[in-house]
């Protein structure tokens, strides 16, 4: 069988988020006389809940007396995200993109962000056009490291999820991917290098290690 669809996450795979998101809250906790360490952080990547903000403040005003106020925290937050956030893909996924493109093999993007990040981001990039279909945490019942945004991705290409491969940066979403039926690539970020990610099956450094023909073997033994 050859190579149906290829699936991307987005924070920490075709975008670098994940250093956004840490660096922000990070910024605002040494204002407060507070260390934020990578470890303290890593180990929530790849979920998302409604209260992920509002955890981090509530933790802070624990620690510290001179914490700012929900409203404040909340707009500072943003504001350095806006200030942080990069103007580009992260390294090899243009390349990735155009490759996979020129091969005909459709793609998608699954995420367990919400669509309001998501949709306008890949907009920004300018990588809209790549992809047949962008699930998000908002179109799924459940989010990573439930099977839902890929099960939902593979629905939308019309493909059977054993002959996609999904791209990942954290076990949580690899987990989420293997429990769809994909193969798997884990592409680590330097905050989920501590993850463990064994249970991909190709692991490499930078999107720009991958190639059309590299992922289609991941699915060469897939029999229908």
């Amino acid at each position: 069988m050859s190579l149906a669809a290829v699936v991307f996450d987005f924070d920490g795979i075709i975008i670098d988020s994940e250093t956004v998101e840490y660096e922000s809250h990070r910024l605002i906790y040494e204002r407060c006389g507070v260390a934020l360490t990578p470890a303290e952080w890593c180990d929530q990547i790849g979920t998302w809940t409604e209260d992920h903000e509002e955890r981090w403040h509530a933790r802070l005003q624990r620690l510290a007396p001179s914490a700012p106020d929900w409203p404040t925290f909340r707009s500072e937050k943003s504001r350095l995200c806006r200030e942080l956030v990069p103007a580009s893909p992260m390294r090899g996924i243009g390349e990735l993109l155009a490759s996979l493109a020129d091969a005909g093999v459709p793609m998608a993007i699954a995420s367990t962000s919400p669509a309001r990040w998501v949709v306008p981001a890949t907009e920004r990039l300018g990588l809209t056009p790549f992809f047949r279909a962008i699930v998000s945490g908002d179109d799924v019942p459940r989010r990573k490291p439930a099977p839902d945004v890929y099960l939902e991705a593979a629905r939308r290409l019309a493909v059977e999820p054993a002959a996609a491969v999904a791209i990942e940066d954290s076990a949580t979403g690899i987990a989420a991917a293997r429990a769809a039926g994909m193969k798997t690539v884990a592409i680590p970020h330097w905050l989920t290098a501590g993850h463990d990610l064994r249970a991909a099956d190709l692991r490499v450094a930078h999107a720009g290690e991958l190639t059309p023909a590299r992922l289609a073997a991941l699915v060469g033994a897939y029999v229908e």
